[in-house]
């Protein structure tokens, strides 16, 4: 029981704007429903509920606890199949403006829906996310608190890539409720209300033939056991790209969609 009279004062986070600039979910476009919901469900033992977005849209639940949304639209939005971050904004106009401004891209919308309005857009290194305007996930602080899924960033330029997303979220300008940049190495580390919200790291290659190396956005699930996933996306018609035993693999769902699998104590 929370006996902190300050902390029990404290408002629930039900909308974009609260957190602007932090990632906010995750999601998969996909183009059948069923048949990546019973990937899933044999490789990360999830299992799914109906999401409030309506009937081309389900919520991953793993634990009790929601992990992400599949969403049958990849067809009908002529998009790739992909996993793909939503980041919090306060105006999504302003935002697709900001991201047009510095040389990315948008690809699909500000299109409206039935909590909000979003869109998916392309850094200038062509790594794809999407942006959220609107209600969040009910219980959204304890998706962000049980960090469920986390996002890494591999691009061509970690520092100048933090640049475009700082300019284009208002990272670190100081605003309250704002997401905090540091510098770790050779990474830029982004947090949100003191947890890490993504990692930003060099190396990708710009003009790679294999989409796995490309500068992109990697939703990270940690898991208990990587290797038994690793099994289960071979036997349900998946692949892998890389692979460290016991530690951490890349694999492709049977529809294309990229994701990555790492051990709980590596996480994030």
């Amino acid at each position: 029981m929370n006996t902190n009279p300050s902390a029990a004062a404290e408002p629930a986070v039900t909308s974009s704007g609260s957190v602007f600039g932090a990632p906010c979910w995750v999601s998969l476009l996909t183009r059948d429903l069923r048949a990546s919901q019973d990937f899933y469900a044999s490789v990360l033992g999830w299992s799914f509920r109906p999401a409030r977005l309506g009937e081309e849209f389900s919520v991953a639940v793993s634990e009790g606890r929601p992990v992400a949304g599949i969403g049958a639209l990849a067809g009908r939005l002529q998009v790739a199949v992909a996993w793909t971050p939503y980041f919090a904004v306060e105006n999504a106009d302003q935002t697709a403006s900001r991201i047009r401004e510095r040389s990315g891209t948008v690809a699909v919308g500000p299109v409206a829906l039935s909590l909000g309005r979003g869109a998916l857009a392309a850094d200038r290194e062509g790594a794809v996310f999407g942006i959220w305007e609107g209600r969040l996930m009910s219980g959204w602080e304890t998706w962000r608190a049980a960090n469920p899924a986390w996002l890494r960033l591999v691009t061509r330029d970690a520092f100048e890539a933090a640049i475009f997303y700082g300019e284009v979220f208002d990272w670190a300008c100081g605003r309250p409720g704002c997401c905090d940049v540091e510098y770790e190495g050779d990474e830029v580390v982004l947090r949100s209300g003191g947890h890490v919200a993504a990692r930003l790291s060099s190396g990708a290659l710009e003009a790679a033939p294999d989409p796995a190396i490309r500068p992109r956005w990697q939703v990270h699930f940690p898991v208990r056991d990587v290797d038994a996933c690793v099994a289960a996306a071979l036997r349900n018609g998946g692949t892998v790209t890389e692979h460290a035993p016991g530690r951490q693999a890349a694999l492709r769902d049977p529809d294309g969609g990229l994701f990555t699998v790492t051990n709980r104590a590596a996480a994030a």
